[in-house]
């Protein structure tokens, strides 16, 4: 399942616990990233999964289930 490397990916790159990471989570309050931590979660994100997320649409992300519903729509 895509969340489970989602997770995976952003437990490393935000150095948060895996417990705070769910489909609600909100990348900048609840896992505290900035928008330097952003940019390059999905670079990651982009890389792992073999998929470009425009700009404008990464800067609407807000949410884990952001993430994972736009990889699952552009596989």
């Amino acid at each position: 399942m895509d969340f489970e490397k989602v997770k995976e990916i952003i437990v490393d790159s935000l150095s948060c616990d895996e417990s705070q990471v769910t489909m609600e989570a909100n990348l900048k309050d609840d896992l505290e990233a900035d928008s330097l931590d952003a940019v390059e979660l999905i670079m990651q994100i982009e890389e792992e999964f073999e998929v470009e997320i425009p700009d404008e649409v990464a800067s609407n992300m807000k949410t884990v289930k952001d993430i994972v519903d736009y990889i699952e729509a552009n596989k």
